[in-house]
């Protein structure tokens, strides 16, 4: 036994359905015959996890309609939409998320196609959350289907152990609230968000620091998060393929080179990762987007789907108490280029004509021809809504107009007053 085990109280082994304490090196459970054990030899010293629901929205899916537990499930839009989620069995068809679903239907034709229905899966993410909550009050959301707990010092308040915290919790989730996770457990951060992907689906692996360094070494640099295809093509050019490249780097060397990043880099590289899990961050950006049936190019009809999409993300803002003093405009045009613009505004808002004003600005600048096929506003920087200020608008008596649109429509519902840009559009938002 290491050290760092040596000063906790617990089992190296387990069983993850009785959680009954077992011999390191038994196969199967000899309290009740189940082969889901759970293993290291660090395990009781270990106490940060990343928790991952397994292909969320199929699986809710599939636990509202039994009838198609055993079938390909794509959760997504009509033919010009993309894969919002993919079942398991999906995936073996080389279905993925975000891809188009014309590519997604021809390599699975037989698949089960369901529109994503958001409020069912936000409250199944809720149900989810509060259960972690009740493990530890240090847990860190990053979606709506995984988060970061710590549960350092937990072990005297649940009798147990953080590695049976957490497979009790599995277990507990899988039976109350009809789906499945994994687990992946270690001492920081980065490792327990790579552990929790090593065996999916109804997971569980811990993975220590000392381990860690054996197993990145063959991965490619682009496998470190925050590196995308810019950096990791930079850091190839310069020789640094293999993260094993990484950790035979000198530290002063890649900070010589890549600055901060480069000390990032070197640390991870030997799963050095000292980010704290910090509860109830709470929305980075509200938005809105939607994907046309046809390509769109005129700027008129851009203009009115735009001003749809404005009024949406407004909404949610209000909705969540929230303002905000970025302003985003997204486009995707007809052969999946993206374009993102951004504007940041002195007074956070949370009104949809200042959204729209900002996000319209922009979209001129845009219309050159160019067929787009996807749009979306959003809003970011976010503050509480109580600092959002009225008096942003160019036209007070504009925001003034805006509230009292949104009483009638509290009170009779959101067609009771619709702005005239609204009319004859074409298109309506409905993917998020």
């Amino acid at each position: 036994m290491t050290t760092a085990a040596a000063a906790f109280d617990g089992p190296l082994c387990f069983c993850r359905d009785c959680l009954g304490n077992l011999d390191i090196k038994v196969k199967r459970c000899s309290h009740c015959g189940s082969p889901r054990l759970v293993r290291h030899r660090t395990l009781p010293a270990l106490t940060l996890a990343h928790i991952d629901c397994d292909a969320f929205y199929a699986t809710v899916e599939k636990r509202d309609n039994p009838e198609i537990a055993d079938k390909p499930v794509i959760i997504g839009g009509g033919k010009r939409g993309v894969v919002s989620a993919a079942c398991y069995i999906a995936r073996t068809y080389g279905v993925r998320s975000a891809m188009p679903m014309f590519r997604a239907l021809d390599l699975c034709p037989n698949a089960v196609v369901i529109g994503p229905d958001m409020a069912k899966y936000v409250r199944v993410g809720r149900e989810v959350r509060h259960a972690m909550q009740a493990l530890t009050p240090l847990v860190e959301p990053l979606s709506i289907d995984e988060a970061f707990l710590d549960l350092a010092g937990t072990q005297r308040v649940h009798g147990m152990i953080p590695a049976k915290v957490l497979a009790k919790f599995a277990r507990d989730v899988e039976r109350d609230i009809g789906i499945t996770v994994s687990v992946g457990l270690s001492c920081n951060k980065f490792l327990a968000k790579i552990a929790s992907d090593l065996d999916k689906p109804r997971g569980f692996a811990a993975l220590d620091q000392e381990e860690a360094r054996e197993m990145l070494a063959d991965k490619p640099v682009g496998f470190i998060y925050g590196v995308g295809p810019a950096t990791q093509e930079k850091l190839v050019q310069r020789g640094f393929r293999l993260i094993a490249d990484l950790q035979r780097a000198d530290e002063t060397d890649l900070m010589k080179q890549f600055a901060g990043e480069g000390r990032r880099l070197w640390r991870l590289a030997r799963g050095i990762d000292d980010r704290l899990v910090v509860p109830d961050r709470g929305a980075k950006t509200i938005s809105s987007e939607t994907t046309f049936e046809t390509d769109v190019r005129d700027f008129a009809t851009l203009e009115k789907i735009l001003w749809r999409l404005c009024e949406k993300t407004s909404a949610r803002l209000k909705t969540s108490e929230l303002s905000g003093c970025t302003i985003t405009l997204k486009l995707k045009t007809a052969d999946f280029r993206q374009r993102t613009r951004s504007q940041s505004i002195q007074t956070p808002t949370q009104l949809a004509a200042k959204i729209f004003a900002v996000t319209r600005e922009m979209l001129t600048k845009e219309i050159d021809g160019t067929a787009f096929r996807l749009m979306g506003a959003g809003v970011s920087a976010l503050r509480p809504g109580s600092q959002a200020n009225d008096a942003d608008m160019l036209d007070r008596r504009s925001a003034h107009a805006e509230r009292a649109m949104d009483s009638l429509r509290k009170k009779f519902g959101n067609a009771a007053v619709i702005r005239g840009i609204a009319f004859d559009g074409p298109e309506k938002p409905e993917e998020d």
